[in-house]
């Protein structure tokens, strides 16, 4: 191995957590912060606990919110089809003089 390349290792590493539980290990720094430890993991606790450092839960709350305000206006692709075809069936069909003509020459013609 090469000399000097390396960093230096601490073997009494501090590592503080937010709940107020520290303890020591080995590592590369000093002393190391956490968010979460064994003592406070949901993990190794049992008890459910949300971390939210940015927000993230209500940011994705609101999300979800919107997108539900959105759907619920939204039809869907059969509702959609249903009420062209229903329209189409209902639609009042107008025929002009001219198209009458043209219709009785291309029968005359065929005959």
């Amino acid at each position: 191995m090469k000399k000097d390349i390396h960093p230096k290792y601490h073997t009494e590493c501090l590592v503080n957590c937010v709940c107020g539980n520290s303890f020591t290990t080995g590592s590369t720094v000093p002393e190391i912060k956490v968010e979460l430890c064994s003592a406070c993991h949901p993990f190794y606790t049992g008890k459910q606990k949300l971390v939210d450092t940015a927000r993230r839960v209500e940011k994705f709350g609101i999300k979800v919110a919107a997108k539900d305000k959105a759907a619920s206006g939204i039809k869907g692709k059969k509702v959609k089809k249903a009420e062209r075809a229903e329209a189409k069936a209902n639609k009042e069909v107008t025929v002009k003089t001219k198209d009458i003509k043209k219709i009785a020459q291309v029968t005359l013609n065929k005959k």
